[in-house]
């Protein structure tokens, strides 16, 4: 077998409560520094592919407009929060080409050109990239949030390795709404802590891929999962990024947002 000369980088991160990082909420504001330092450590991009916690189909479902709109889906913010623009172009024949690829590896797959960025995607795509220079497609999750399947998901997607593109699982490894805010602000979260934790040995220890992948598969296992996780939307853009990568992460952002600790990695 050939071997891949991989170009193509993977990264997984918080981003964030809703429009909050951009309309200067100072819980966010490691995140906002993070995310505005990050791209001096990546390659820039030809193109962008974000799995977003924000949206959820039955089959695998690739943003495929040629400029998408934006989509607003969040409620009950200011006025400005509504204003907020990220005129990045899309990129049809990436999408179309993603699409062909999931069903070659037997992933059922569908182009929706209607949808717009929502802000999984253009939250931190504002703070990475604000010149909105880079073309961008969005590959939905799958609808029942099966663990292994979106493992699959990340593996069919290896092909694209050897490619300059910016794979972005866009989540948050801690994602339980009543935590944030239905505790004090700061306050020590060993629960919270311990999931992180099993996150970061799992992603970057030395385990074969195939252990790497069981962890992941069984993460309900993991200390404090569904107390960090109540709904698993925000974990999985992790599972796609690591069937991708085949390899171990690395560390790049362990912080707080909103008070709750966090983690992102990078594989490239």
């Amino acid at each position: 077998m050939a071997t891949i000369t991989q170009k193509a980088q993977m990264i997984y991160f918080p981003h964030g409560g809703g429009p909050l990082p951009i309309l200067g909420d100072p819980g966010h504001q490691a995140m906002v520094d993070f995310m505005t330092r990050l791209p001096a450590q990546l390659t820039r991009p030809d193109a962008i592919l974000v799995i977003s916690a924000h949206w959820e189909e039955s089959a695998a479902t690739l943003l495929s407009a040629p400029n998408p709109p934006m989509f607003y889906d969040y409620y009950g913010f200011p006025p400005q929060a509504y204003e907020i623009t990220y005129p990045a172009s899309g990129h049809p024949a990436l999408a179309e080409r993603v699409a062909v690829l999931l069903e070659k590896n037997g992933i059922p797959a569908r182009l929706d050109a209607r949808r717009g960025f929502d802000h999984g995607v253009f939250i931190p795509l504002k703070l990475m990239y604000p010149a909105a220079d880079i073309p961008v497609i969005q590959l939905s999750l799958l609808r029942g949030l099966n663990a292994t399947a979106h493992i699959a998901l990340g593996q069919a997607l290896r092909e694209l390795l050897s490619e300059n593109i910016l794979v972005a699982g866009s989540g948050f490894s801690f994602h339980n709404q009543n935590a944030f805010f239905g505790q004090e602000l700061g306050a020590p979260d060993p629960a919270n802590d311990a999931f992180q934790d099993w996150l970061i040995e799992t992603c970057t220890g030395g385990f074969s891929q195939a252990e790497r992948e069981r962890r992941l598969i069984e993460w309900e296992k993991a200390p404090s999962a569904r107390y960090c996780h109540p709904r698993e939307e925000h974990l999985l853009p992790l599972h796609v990024c690591q069937g991708m990568a085949g390899a171990p992460a690395k560390v790049i952002f362990d912080d707080k947002i909103l008070g709750k600790r966090g983690v992102g990695f990078l594989w490239k």
